[in-house]
């Protein structure tokens, strides 16, 4: 504003105050700079999923442990109030006896050695049953602490990893987002970035990743050469899951997605026959062996017919 100002007032030739305001605008950042960008959310989102995982074992751990103290602490609330009514009942029983003059009663009864006997036995028993009563009251009452403490220390664990999820939501959008700026600007950056992600579905399509410029093979479903249907095969067997070595069988092997709503890892489908399939990897992009003569590569989705996706994991 000040340099507009003595522009204004220098002359005759200044320049026109309208045309001094206007703004310029931030330079967009290069590819380069997007790049190092989306590896440096990829790794804080590696950080962040390893935390919430370890989270997820604390939170398990410390609910077990609330499980078994509230079930100790029922046990002991059970048998205490067995020895209650136990108690109550002798306690009645004594004074209902304790009326009269135990000399009286004595002297008065056709069988006094019962009324020893009987004295003595409840007399035993109370004695007995108030140590018990003090044991359980204090065993009650530590179950109780322990209880608490772990349902307290679940609450804290899960209120932590709500809060890692959240971060970890917003970390994966950002990078999502950095993500498809740069691939559209240059698709070939998308063979260069990581797939993020714990689920089976991203674990397969990572595996597969590596075996990019391996050649194809008809009928061929790895280590080393693939078609398109062994390729995917391969690739969810390494993590536990057993897919038929045919685009129609595996067509139906999930739940079927539409083209909006895939997710990378998707098995994608072409043709109305289905004779050619890949996997997804995002930005309408997908990892395929196309051909004889080709390669394992990732590629655009567009110029096939699509006829859908299916969601194995």
């Amino acid at each position: 504003m000040a340099g507009a100002l003595i522009a204004f007032t220098a002359g005759p030739y200044a320049v026109a105050p309208q045309t001094a305001a206007v703004a310029h605008a931030d330079p967009k950042p290069s590819t380069k700079e997007l790049r190092s960008k989306a590896l440096k959310l990829a790794d804080q989102l590696e950080q962040l999923t390893e935390q919430y995982n370890g989270l997820k074992v604390k939170l398990s751990q410390s609910q077990r442990a609330a499980d078994v103290a509230t079930e100790n602490a029922e046990r002991q609330e059970k048998s205490l109030e067995a020895i209650r009514q136990k108690v109550g009942s002798l306690a009645a029983t004594s004074y209902m006896q304790g009326g009269s003059d135990p000399t009286v009663s004595f002297v008065a009864s056709q069988d006094p050695q019962a009324v020893l006997d009987q004295a003595a036995t409840l007399h035993y028993f109370a004695k007995q049953d108030s140590t018990q009563v003090l044991g359980l009251m204090r065993a009650m009452q530590s179950a109780q602490r322990a209880r608490k403490s772990a349902e307290g220390r679940a609450k804290q664990v899960k209120d932590l990893r709500s809060q890692l999820d959240s971060q970890r939501k917003k970390v994966t959008g950002t990078y999502s987002k950095v993500r498809g700026t740069l691939v559209d600007r240059d698709p070939t950056q998308l063979a260069n970035l990581p797939v993020v992600g714990t689920g089976k579905a991203a674990q397969a399509l990572r595996l597969a990743m590596g075996k990019r410029g391996r050649p194809y093979v008809w009928g061929a479903s790895g280590p080393s050469t693939f078609d398109c249907s062994g390729l995917t095969m391969w690739a969810y067997k390494q993590v536990g899951i057993n897919l038929p070595h045919y685009t129609g069988s595996q067509w139906n092997a999930g739940t079927h997605v539409s083209r909006g709503q895939l997710q990378p890892g998707d098995l994608v489908f072409f043709y109305s026959d289905l004779h050619h399939m890949g996997m997804y990897v995002g930005n309408g992009m997908m990892l395929h062996a196309p051909h004889t003569g080709d390669v394992v590569k990732i590629a655009s989705m567009s110029g096939r017919p699509f006829a859908g996706g299916v969601r194995v994991a």
